[in-house]
């Protein structure tokens, strides 16, 4: 199964890359070690929002620009409201990545 590396780009994920690196810096583990510790976090962020997520929300604004390639979308909001349970969030811009699902199954 092919899992999407995209949530090593959050703050999770940067922050763990920056500990795997000190860590191999400093000999404690291998780098192939490293590439399967974030082999797993990538399962296991897609594992949590398959399975644990459950929020919606719905976001009011015009597009700016979007993208598909490789089965990803990428959609730019200028100003969007997003309105969800905890009610409304305005923003300056707004970046959804979609990956397609069936992609992620191959």
């Amino acid at each position: 199964m092919v899992h999407y590396k995209l949530y090593r780009q959050g703050m999770l994920g940067m922050m763990l890359v920056d500990s795997l690196d000190e860590l191999i810096e400093a000999g404690h583990i291998s780098p192939q070690l490293a590439v399967q510790v974030l082999e797993k976090f990538d399962q296991s962020i897609d594992n949590a929002f398959t399975n644990y997520v459950k929020a919606k929300a719905t976001i009011q604004k015009d597009l700016l620009t979007y993208r598909f390639c490789d089965d990803v979308w990428t959609f730019i909001l200028n100003n969007p409201t997003i309105t969800s349970e905890n009610g409304p969030i305005q923003v300056d811009r707004l970046k959804i990545i979609a990956c397609d699902a069936k992609a992620s199954k191959k």
